[in-house]
């Protein structure tokens, strides 16, 4: 190849490259390739601000256009921030003006919070939310620039079985307070957004429990919530997690029921008795740190000593007394009477209060004997006219104070 061959050659390279630069040029004039279409979400540049909007460069041939009224959607403050050189997302409104795109910030914002919403119901991710307003189904709280709802049913704290009226107070009390939230449900056409705070509370609940038992050991205690009752005990809030007192473990007394010591609400302080890491499960007490009855039990009883006890349990080998709260006697079949005894029902019942006899007395086992075969007819004669006159005198006074009570509404 020769040398005007080769310069010939370079030459048709190069109007070919020049062809096919202005060739790409016109075809995307002409298909205008990077045209935004309406819904698009795009990064602008605000180059412009006056009382007719603000201009935003969007990288494309044509610039877009937020107008007054899309501002006026924003809140004054957020307004007054923008400043040259500031990067908006915007959402294309209108393509059709020639000269310049119609833009809207306050429904990118909208479409970027319905885009994280549908993220976080996706993911599962807890986000936190203050209470601003309510309604007879449920609260609002506020997601970015969306309304969200979480329905009454899916609020921790409100008890089934409240009227309409409760409810109503109950929620109204709730304003400003920040509540665990998880998204079940996103909806854009139907613009419904719904979450759960029941749904965040259990896994934040869990996480807690897990750092609670953690952090805490077996014999420390504790201050505490009251947060359920049950039959075999009640539970108690410990700050996200909750541990159990068992029936035995609320007083050194015996309880039929844990409403007789505690209610629901109740701020107690709690004994840990154990902590099983595996299961999640705490056990507490209320009971070790109230004084143990038996403790002074030395001082106050001894063997010979007559005692007023009522009782409380009845078995096939005689009866359960007690005697003080805290302290229970038993009062064996044998000691029932001085003749033969087959069933103890035939001489005691429940709830009924004996004068007895201390017969045994072991305070380190917490035992003490009972009888009431020792106890003589004379003392049970005095013991029976001293309750009668004990029990005349509170009726007087009853009836007194019922005579005062009527005059006062007369």
């Amino acid at each position: 190849m020769n040398l005007s061959t080769e310069n010939q050659d370079i030459e048709d390279a190069a109007e070919e490259e020049v062809d096919f630069t202005e060739d790409l040029a016109q075809l995307l004039d002409e298909h205008d390739y990077y045209r935004p279409t309406v819904g698009d979400i795009r990064p602008g540049i605000i180059v412009a601000l006056s009382d007719q909007g603000i201009i935003v460069d969007l990288g494309l041939k044509r610039d877009g256009l937020v107008q007054p009224s899309d501002m006026d959607e924003l809140e004054p403050e957020e307004k007054e921030s923008f400043k040259l050189g500031d990067e908006v997302p915007v959402y294309i409104v209108e393509t059709n003006q020639p000269d310049r795109l119609l833009v809207s910030i306050h429904k990118a914002r909208l479409n970027q919070d319905w885009i994280r919403a549908q993220e976080l119901m996706e993911s599962g991710e807890i986000v936190e939310s203050p209470v601003i307003g309510y309604n007879r189904g449920g609260v609002i709280v506020p997601f970015g620039n969306l309304r969200g709802f979480v329905p009454a049913s899916h609020l921790v704290e409100l008890r089934r079985g409240m009227d309409d009226r409760q409810r109503q107070q109950y929620m109204s009390k709730m304003r400003d307070d920040v509540l665990p939230l998880k998204v079940i449900e996103v909806n854009r056409q139907r613009r419904r957004l719904v979450l759960s705070q029941r749904d965040a509370q259990q896994e934040w609940q869990e996480a807690r429990k897990q750092e609670l038992i953690e952090k805490l050991t077996s014999g420390d205690t504790i201050k505490g919530r009251v947060s359920g009752l049950r039959s075999f005990g009640a539970f108690v809030d410990l700050g996200g997690a909750d541990g159990l007192i068992h029936i035995s473990e609320l007083a050194w007394h015996r309880v039929n029921h844990p409403r007789e010591v505690v209610k629901a609400g109740d701020e107690i302080e709690v004994y840990i008795l154990s902590l099983d890491k595996e299961e999640q499960r705490i056990a507490l007490s209320r009971k070790r740190l109230l004084p143990n009855p038996w403790s002074l039990a030395d001082d106050k009883y001894a063997v010979g000593h007559l005692v007023e006890g009522k009782v409380t349990r009845i078995v096939t080998y005689g009866a359960f007394v007690e005697i003080e709260p805290g302290i229970e006697g038993l009062l064996h079949i044998s000691q029932l009477s001085r003749e033969t005894v087959e069933d103890p029902h035939e001489l005691i019942a429940e709830g009924e209060t004996h004068l007895l006899r201390v017969v045994s007395l072991d305070t380190n086992r917490q035992r003490i004997g009972l009888s009431l075969k020792n106890v003589t007819a004379a003392e049970q004669i005095e013991w029976m006219t001293r309750r009668e006159a004990e029990a005349a005198v509170v009726a007087e006074a009853e009836a007194s104070l019922e005579a005062e009570t009527l005059d006062e509404e007369e």
